[in-house]
């Protein structure tokens, strides 16, 4: 079906009228948003040591979207057996649609997050699959991954991102058979524990080439703070413990962020509220996600768009990258960008308040960037530099606004070791050290910087960033707000180790 390239042997042999035939869907589609005519926030390559959008040689920050649907996130009549899939019944965008606006809106890696459902599984191989190979012909500067919204057993939605090779469809196939919830028909109950769900995670653990899973959205079903749904604590813990380089973290900013625009919540969270846009069990300093972080846990934040419908189409969404980034430093290689999210290479931002964030943390001349540890000896000094640096956004972005980052917030905690009670959902050794605000960092080139020092650092430890076009101290539960007025960005975490 494929050659070495994963790309269907047909595809090679189409005609440029079919092409661009194919391409006049989304094409179509795009131009007719009123935000085309805007143009996209500035795209760009930004780390110390610059290049260009295509220069595959390079580490540089490229924004992605790991959580896009198209229209073969669909419905299915199950009066026939097997089901008839009907397209479009959920998500209405072809994948060359989605592919184009993330291209116009900066980003440089996308990937399409189908839902399941009964036999979905053969919808995705023999439907989606390939006109997601025709979206790579047609756009090919941006990475297209092959994954889906998996049907987690006993959770809420998750990434599957499959590595790309010639057989990734097949590989895809074979996960989403034998493991989503949803796609046995008739319905298998037995499908939907958490049995199933390590089953499935120790099965991608054993996978030659091996994929990732993040969690979706993850306190959409809570009913309060600290009072979680569908996704808890401790099955976080279990399925990081059954395969941790599999299973690495979860949505910090859900997608949605456009329902305040058409009268709904942002992220779709009707039960309990987002802070700044982001889930409670990142936002909450000292929350699920520092717990997590306090048992030495390589568990890291992502911001995705969740993409089914514009708001201007009577949706919740913004197209890919038009509101939500997820920036990974990495080559603009498919598995380059994969090990980015894999090993923590990352930081998020809405509204691209900011176009780049470096933090570091040293020591006698050792470094480490987000998602790397610095090891410090006892015996010598053992004072922590940390240094911040961020690149405002050069223009205005995809509102027309131009926003301006009023506080940077640097936030630490004690790494202890594994927590007696798998559903610990608190660490209470992380909290803000430092609050800078404009007249606390100093401009080097594009670039602002900003310096501290962590005094006589005696215990292991982590460091993160976050920052804010707000006034807020923390970020408070949201309402109707417009999301273009409450902008954050978070790092991932740096780890050091003192021994």
């Amino acid at each position: 079906m494929q050659n070495r390239n994963g790309q269907d042997p047909e595809f090679s042999a189409i005609s440029r009228r079919r092409l661009v035939k194919y391409a006049g869907v989304g094409a179509t589609l795009a131009a007719a948003s009123p935000l085309a005519a805007a143009g996209p926030a500035a795209a760009h390559d930004n780390s110390r040591d610059q290049g260009g959008h295509g220069d595959s040689g390079k580490r540089v920050w490229r924004a992605g979207d790991h959580h896009v649907h198209s229209e073969y996130s669909g419905s299915f009549d199950t009066s026939t057996n097997p089901p008839k899939f009907i397209k479009g019944g959920d998500a209405v965008y072809p994948i060359v649609t989605n592919a184009i606006m993330a291209k116009h809106f900066g980003l440089s890696w996308v990937m399409c997050t189908d839902h399941g459902g009964p036999t979905h599984s053969k919808v995705n191989l023999e439907q989606a699959y390939p006109d997601l190979l025709r979206s790579r012909l047609l756009v090919p500067g941006v990475l297209q991954f092959w994954g889906m919204e998996f049907d987690a057993p006993a959770l809420d939605h998750h990434t599957l991102m499959i590595p790309h090779h010639a057989d990734e469809a097949q590989q895809l196939y074979e996960l989403e058979s034998r493991f989503a919830k949803n796609d046995p028909f008739p319905a298998d109950p037995g499908r939907d524990t958490e049995a199933k769900m390590v089953e499935f995670l120790k099965a991608a653990k054993d996978m030659r080439r091996k994929p990732l899973v993040i969690a979706h959205h993850t306190s959409r079903s809570a009913t309060g703070l600290g009072v979680y749904g569908q996704d808890t604590p401790r099955e976080f813990r279990n399925g990081n413990n059954a395969a941790p380089d599999i299973y690495v973290g979860f949505e910090g900013a859900p997608g949605h962020q456009a329902g305040p625009l058409n009268g709904g919540a942002r992220g779709g969270y009707g039960n309990y509220p987002t802070h700044g846009g982001f889930d409670q069990m990142t936002a909450r300093v000292g929350g699920v996600w520092d717990s997590l972080l306090g048992e030495g846990r390589h568990w890291w934040i992502t911001a995705t768009s969740d993409s089914h419908v514009h708001w201007t189409r009577g949706g919740s969404d913004f197209w890919p990258g038009e509101y939500s980034k997820t920036h990974v430093l990495a080559r603009q290689d498919y598995a380059d960008i994969m090990d980015g999210l894999r090993n923590g290479r990352i930081w998020v931002g809405t509204g691209d308040l900011i176009t780049s964030l470096d933090v570091s943390a040293s020591n006698r001349g050792n470094e480490a960037s987000v998602g790397e540890t610095l090891t410090v000896s006892r015996r010598n000094r053992t004072d922590v530099e940390i240094e911040i640096r961020f690149r405002p956004l050069e223009g205005k972005n995809a509102n027309g606004d131009r926003p301006e980052v009023r506080r940077v917030d640097l936030i630490t905690g004690l790494v202890t070791g594994p927590s007696a009670s798998l559903d610990t959902d608190t660490n209470p050794t992380t909290k803000v050290v430092a609050r800078f605000g404009p007249r606390d960092w100093r401009r080097e080139g594009k670039e602002y910087v900003i310096r501290h020092t962590l005094r006589d650092v005696e215990a292991d430890l982590y460091a993160r960033v976050r920052g804010t076009s707000t006034d807020e101290a923390e970020p408070l539960a949201d309402g109707k707000e417009s999301p273009w007025d409450d902008l954050w960005f978070y790092s991932n975490p740096v780890f050091v180790k003192v021994r």
